[in-house]
């Protein structure tokens, strides 16, 4: 019963911590906020430099502002979460946001507490059927240990899924979606796409702003374990479930979306197709990884955590602007890769220059890709008949 009860009280605990914590920040900001009138900015007057920066802290002190009112709300606007959520979530409320976007969470303020509390408990509820006492047969062992050889190479780069328990919490939440999605099973990629939420949801439990591999994983309680993998299974499931096809026998989503990628390329960059085309390339032999594991592999996880804003603020949508973030990813490098041969090409695209990339050059690639989508998206007969 106690255990019951704490968890209850954590489901609640949940809600209220982004409000309050974001509310803090909110207040010490404009605390610290330059004032117009200060007898300093009249003798000193500041740099293009610094009012470029005092401008950029301005809007995102009031992007915030404006999360945090409607989130605050009794029933949130999906409309306006969307259209806030495609430039980008604050930290400090993208936990929250991403609930709500996927449908985890209701947009009702107040049933959400009770949400979290039985959507976690139908999660342990099952783990402990079909994990802790269930018997596997020889399909759901063999699912099994693929995901036991997997799980270790996932994100290298990152300390935090080296830790053992970890990435036991992983093993849990890839093979439960495996038993659930029999048509499917466990595909290869999968546990790419559970890290930006378990990084997310992990964070949001610690109530920590820095870098993931700061956290001190040997000070996360079991109960937190818990809610984070909980969560991050159920936003996993929300996220897979409108991209199914990706995953099914032969992977038919993910054919159709390499074989869009190859024709907008022939329309947008004739050139670079060409190129391609001439130097043996296949667009399935680059692009397959690209859309299996939504260029997790291609990016740093913070930049995916940002593109998913947009991603997610898209809905169901999201597969076809990620074909426009392919393209876009891929013709902005047209001028080195046409200087290539087959080899080169291929190293070049299995090694993306932009491990120094910012969230600057994110902000470029989803803005370019927006652009493409605008242009492209509405005219499928007119790129048709253009090349007959």
């Amino acid at each position: 019963m106690d255990q019951q009860r704490r968890k209850r009280s954590q489901s609640t605990k949940d809600e209220e911590r982004h409000t309050d914590m974001a509310h803090r920040r909110s207040l010490d900001d404009s605390d610290v906020r330059p004032s117009s009138t200060s007898s300093a900015s009249s003798h000193h007057p500041r740099s293009a430099s610094g009012d470029r920066i005092s401008t950029t802290m301005s809007s995102m002190h009031s992007r915030r502002e404006r999360f945090l009112a409607l989130l605050a709300q009794p029933n949130v606007s999906m409309g306006k979460l969307r259209s806030l959520a495609w430039s980008g979530i604050p930290a400090d409320v993208r936990a929250t946001a991403w609930k709500i976007l996927l449908g985890y969470l209701p947009t009702n303020r107040d049933r959400r507490p009770e949400t979290l509390e039985r959507k976690r408990r139908e999660y342990y509820e099952f783990l402990k059927q079909s994990f802790v006492d269930a018997t596997r047969d020889d399909y759901e062992e063999k699912t099994f240990r693929q995901i036991c050889i997997d799980v270790p190479r996932t994100i290298p780069s990152c300390d935090l899924f080296q830790v053992p328990v970890i990435q036991r919490s992983l093993e849990r939440i890839l093979y439960l979606w495996a038993l659930r999605h029999p048509a499917s099973g466990y595909v290869q990629g999968i546990n790419d796409l559970v890290t930006p939420f378990f990084v997310l949801f992990l964070k949001e439990q610690m109530e920590h702003e820095g870098d993931v591999d700061d956290i001190d994983v040997s000070s996360v309680t079991s109960d937190t374990f818990q809610i984070v993998e909980a969560d991050s299974f159920w936003c996993m499931t929300k996220l897979l479930d409108s991209v199914q096809d990706n995953y099914t026998f032969a992977q038919p989503g993910i054919q159709k979306m390499v074989f869009k990628l190859q024709e907008l390329v022939s329309r947008i960059d004739a050139p670079l197709s060409k190129h391609l085309e001439d130097e043996g390339i296949q667009f399935i032999e680059f692009a397959f990884r690209w859309m299996n594991c939504l260029l997790m592999r291609e990016l740093s996880l913070n930049h995916v955590i940002r593109m998913w804003d947009t991603y997610l603020a898209e809905g169901e949508g999201f597969a076809t602007l990620h074909v426009y973030v392919c393209a876009a990813l891929l013709i902005q490098w047209s001028s080195q890769i046409r200087q290539l041969d087959f080899q080169g090409i291929m190293l070049f695209l299995q090694r993306l220059p932009t491990a120094t990339w910012a969230e600057k050059e994110v902000e470029m690639l989803l803005s370019q890709a927006f652009l493409y989508k605008t242009l492209y998206q509405d005219s499928p007969s007119h790129l048709r008949s253009s090349e007959s």
